[in-house]
């Protein structure tokens, strides 16, 4: 049952839309921002951290649940050149990068609801030319759809009148055990990818991609979250865990979920030995942000009136690699005018 949450700060209506399959699985998502604010099991429990408030989304600085477009990560320096031009976007990251967007993005913003059935949802976003800073009026939608099988599907389309950058991504944190308060750094993870990009103290890849093994990093078996997050090692110094890219092997297609001439593969899977839950994520993109709620406040109270706690959520974020369109040496997330991109990503629950 569809509910008015709030208002806006401009006065328009809040209201989260819930979709449900036929085993008692929910999803709520609010029109503010296509952001997902529950996902109940069909054993009643929420697997995704999120505010008891809905007015604490309007800062949102985790980015709990966000659609995050129209680029997902950093962009180093905030600036890049994209058809012979020289764009500039916000610094609102270490003071001269970029992240997520900038802070208006598009997770604060009002969507339309495009379609709505019992168990799925589109809503879509007309962003103008140069909004944030990046070129074209792009139209983008995000689809949310809960199959019988208690898979979580997303589908993103986008589509420009200019070349542009195109690269959303669902910025959930995942708990296991649910909101209970506890951590994420007894849960195991398991990332089917050989390699990474490093990146600097800033979080700002420059090329080079380096090999997991023998590192904190190799999670090409399931591992605790927690066995190596405080190991002495470069990647985790600079960002106090994890917070970075893998480069995704790319090489078992998922037939199910791979549609419309776009091929879906395993990317891993996520499981909390406590509760017994276990979650496989599998994308269409070639890279996935691993970060572990390094930097939660546990000033902030979340739904059911439970204080956060750092770690106490593990984030997802399937995507193209972070500085990329810096870095032709990269797959690159842009879109030329007037075609269309999409990119899909799934997380199944068992």
């Amino acid at each position: 049952m569809n509910r008015k949450t709030g208002v806006t700060t401009d006065g328009r209506e809040i209201i989260a839309y819930q979709i449900k399959n036929n085993n008692g699985m929910t999803a709520e998502i609010l029109n503010f921002g296509a952001n997902l604010h529950k996902l109940i099991l069909p054993d009643g429990c929420d697997v995704v951290l999120g505010y008891e408030d809905i007015k604490d989304y309007f800062n949102n600085s985790p980015y709990y649940g966000c659609t995050v477009a129209r680029n997902a990560n950093r962009i180093g320096g905030a600036a890049f050149d994209l058809g012979g031009v020289h764009y500039e976007i916000e610094k609102n990251d270490n003071g001269h990068n970029n992240l997520h967007s900038g802070s208006e993005t598009l997770a604060k913003k009002i969507w339309e609801v495009e379609n709505e059935e019992e168990n799925s949802i589109t809503f879509f976003y007309d962003s103008p030319d140069m909004e944030m800073g990046f070129p074209g009026n792009c139209h983008i939608t995000v689809t949310y759809t809960l199959t019988d099988d208690n898979a979580l599907i997303l589908d993103y389309t986008g589509k420009s009148d200019k070349d542009t950058i195109f690269n959303p991504t669902n910025h959930s944190y995942f708990n296991l055990n649910g909101l209970d308060g506890s951590t994420i750094l007894e849960h195991k993870l398991m990332v089917d990818a050989d390699s990474y990009t490093y990146a600097d103290s800033e979080s700002i890849p420059d090329g080079v991609i380096r090999d997991v093994a023998g590192t904190p990093m190799d999670f090409t078996e399931a591992k605790l979250i927690g066995d190596r997050i405080n190991d002495d090692y470069d990647m985790l110094n600079f960002s106090g865990g994890y917070d970075h890219n893998w480069c995704l092997n790319q090489d078992t297609i998922e037939d199910e979920f791979s549609t419309n001439g776009m091929d879906v593969f395993f990317a891993g899977y996520l499981e909390s030995p406590a509760s017994g839950r276990r979650m496989d994520f599998y994308t269409s993109l070639p890279g996935i942000q691993v970060y572990t709620g390094n930097f939660i406040d546990p000033g902030e109270i979340m739904k059911g009136k439970i204080n956060f706690v750092k770690n106490g959520g593990v984030a997802l974020e399937t995507q193209f690699f972070p500085n990329a369109i810096n870095i032709p040496s990269f797959e690159q997330p842009v879109i030329a005018a007037n075609e269309i991109a999409k990119s899909r990503t799934v997380y199944r629950f068992s």
